[in-house]
């Protein structure tokens, strides 16, 4: 499991313009699987390479 820092995830979504939604939907998971990543919650190693790559940072720049 990957935990995914908080701050950096919020930025890389500024950043990519996507919000919760749409962020679930192009990584293919539930939004309550983002909110759970956006609260601090780990994850599993495919949705955190899945959320990197909608976001187009690599997966090193988002973790804690």
């Amino acid at each position: 499991t990957v935990r995914i820092n908080r701050k950096k995830l919020l930025v890389a979504m500024l950043d990519a313009n996507l919000n919760q939604k749409q962020l679930a939907e192009v990584v293919g998971v539930s939004r309550a699987t983002i909110n759970n990543v956006s609260c601090g919650r780990s994850c599993s190693d495919k949705t955190a390479y899945g959320i990197a790559d909608a976001l187009n940072v690599e997966l090193k720049q988002i973790i804690e």
